[in-house]
């Protein structure tokens, strides 16, 4: 299918792996011009080779923490007109509640809740003036299913999305469309290190405690980055102009409900 994007312009935040390379890529197949970004300036640079040479795209790395000014900053010198914005950062790590103090609790905000945010306030307008935007904001299933030691995350992702739910509908009439992505468990850096931690744990091998969470998952297996960002990349083309303000579970079917 053409997704319609060809030749727009995407900033994928936290893209040198996992779920954001995966959305940097599949937009690149689409025909995207891609801004990568990474705190790793040498995976960086790979990624972005990877990907020009696999899809023919231009694809320009950014070295730069999106949590931060001068990040912001660095991304939007290098696209300073985005049609496409995929909103990415890593999670604060698995941690007891108990033991966050106020820092920690703050960073966690900063990360998945106030700058994705800041983006948006920055790009936005410019794509409603313009006549096209797709924002994409990657969270979590945890924002519906909880999960005990990502408190922090799950809430600071929550915040987002009730923020946005009113901030992204306002934009709808002039073709910018806000949308949710929320990733179950999927086989990545992220999920590796949880499994292995769980294994060192307990003292079971990394391949039982693998085959346990996976069985836990109607489809039987984890998901990949790759079908990740196909999906991804579908919210961002021309043909999901009629939806907005949706948050998509991309869990296998572990999440039970009916609606």
């Amino acid at each position: 299918m053409d997704l319609g994007i060809s030749g727009r312009k995407a900033i994928v935040c936290a893209s040198s792996r996992g779920l954001g390379r995966g959305c940097a890529e599949a937009l690149a197949q689409a025909g995207c011009e891609v801004i990568v970004n990474g705190l790793d300036a040498e995976r960086l640079d790979r990624t972005a080779d990877e990907i020009a040479r696999r899809t023919g795209a231009k694809v320009t790395p950014v070295a730069a923490n999106v949590s931060t000014r001068e990040g912001q900053e660095a991304l939007l010198a290098a696209c300073p007109t985005p049609d496409i914005l995929v909103n990415n950062n890593g999670g604060p790590p698995r941690r007891d509640y108990r033991e966050l103090d106020r820092d920690a609790m703050i960073d966690g905000v900063i990360q998945n809740m106030i700058s994705p945010i800041e983006m948006i306030q920055k790009v936005a307008d410019g794509m409603a003036e313009r006549g096209f935007g797709r924002i994409v904001n990657i969270t979590s299933i945890t924002v519906r299913m909880p999960l005990a030691g990502l408190d922090l995350s799950s809430g600071a992702r929550a915040g987002l999305t009730a923020f946005l739910a009113g901030v992204g509908r306002t934009y709808a009439s002039r073709n910018v469309t806000v949308n949710n992505l929320l990733p179950g468990k999927m086989d990545t850096d992220r999920l590796r290190g949880g499994i292995e931690a769980a294994a060192s744990a307990s003292g079971r091998s990394v391949d039982d405690i693998r085959a346990a969470q996976a069985g836990e998952i109607p489809a039987g297996r984890f998901g990949t980055a790759e079908e990740f960002g196909r999906i991804c990349a579908f919210y961002c083309s021309a043909h999901a102009a009629y939806v907005t303000g949706q948050n998509v579970l991309i869990d296998g079917g572990l999440y039970p409900a009916a609606f």
